[in-house]
């Protein structure tokens, strides 16, 4: 039998869409105890886009997905496979790729949720180039849609500040093998990790109840200081060796795009890989942390920014709860 030949994927295609409605920190400032200084400071943040009461995770993927697509100048019969990583589905079950699937009309894709946290994308990414240069799929849609103002406790001032609603996609289909496209991706999980950001509550170690409700349990909880120093650590360390392993180095590297999770991190991560903040795409200040939706989304804006052209040297990087922690190189290929 003759051996198949691989293909080399791509990103031809990233959308994003956010609600309109900003929670700015002088609105928090009349919520808990802080102040616009301190959320600068400590966030780079100044606003975060929130959804209306009852808005769920597919309504934003579906037009992130749409705006995709017609960045790769596809429609949404042309999809084999949609993989959607969020924390913060529509329900259970069915998963949100379902119900994006119905709304899109993507007739002819299969697909799943991907739970990552914040490395969903990054995660997804490379299982959308699995596919791809295996020959199984040729079209894959990547969402990261997150409604994370369902999850957060709005007295809780070291969380409430952070987090915004929102989603990004991106198009991953084959590309020439001249292209190169996307050309590695290592990821790396750490369950020791988990106890220092999650939601205890929801699953079936800690079914919904009053008693759940009560103590709090379905928010997000974090020790930001232990997740501050992983987080560097991780996204430095897994950053030099996907370039390493690949021979290049960070000079080579046109544009950095980070999880906007902190701009602390993301400042210390760029000052020890030896980037120039020009090198570095930064969007937390508009939208704080939308987990899985902030690189795809952060991809659009360089784009709209006109930072982003052909055959430029990218890298993707991602931190999140689990630990998970990931990055991938690619050059850009997108019009």
């Amino acid at each position: 039998m003759a051996a198949r030949t691989l293909l080399t994927a791509g990103i031809t295609g990233v959308g994003m869409d956010f609600p309109e409605r900003r929670l700015t920190n002088a609105d928090l400032e009349r919520m808990v105890e802080t102040s616009d200084a301190w959320i600068v400071e400590r966030t780079g943040i100044r606003e975060r886009r929130l959804v209306e009461k009852g808005i769920p995770a597919s309504r934003h993927g579906v037009e992130a997905a749409r705006r995709a697509l017609a960045h790769a100048g596809l429609e949404p019969k042309d999809v084999d496979l949609i993989l959607v990583p969020t924390v913060t589905p529509d329900m259970m079950f069915p998963s949100t790729a379902c119900v994006i699937q119905e709304q899109l009309g993507a007739t002819n894709a299969w697909g799943y949720d991907i739970s990552a946290a914040c490395s969903g994308f990054v995660f997804a990414i490379q299982t959308a180039r699995c596919q791809i240069e295996t020959g199984a799929n040729r079209c894959v849609l990547v969402i990261g849609t997150e409604i994370m103002s369902s999850i957060i406790d709005y007295e809780d001032r070291n969380t409430c500040v952070l987090f915004g609603d929102g989603a990004g996609a991106a198009v991953v289909q084959a590309v020439p093998a001249e292209s190169k496209g996307i050309l590695d991706m290592i990821g790396y999980i750490d369950g020791s990790g988990g106890r220092y950001l999650y939601m205890p509550g929801g699953g079936s170690l800690n079914p919904p109840t009053h008693a759940t409700v009560d103590a709090k349990m379905h928010v997000v909880h974090q020790e930001g200081r232990e997740v501050f120093k992983y987080a560097v650590k991780g996204m430095v360390g897994v950053t030099n060796e996907v370039l390493s392993r690949n021979g290049v180095t960070i000079d080579d590297v046109a544009l950095f795009v980070p999880h906007q999770a902190n701009i602390r991190i993301i400042d210390a991560t760029r000052e020890r890989l030896g980037l120039s903040p020009d090198q570095v795409v930064v969007t937390i200040d508009r939208f704080g942390n939308t987990t899985s939706a902030s690189i795809p989304s952060a991809l659009r804006v360089a784009c709209d920014e006109g930072r982003l052209r052909r055959g430029d040297l990218i890298v993707l990087c991602s931190f999140g709860a689990g630990f998970t922690w990931g990055a991938a190189l690619l050059r850009w290929t997108a019009d």
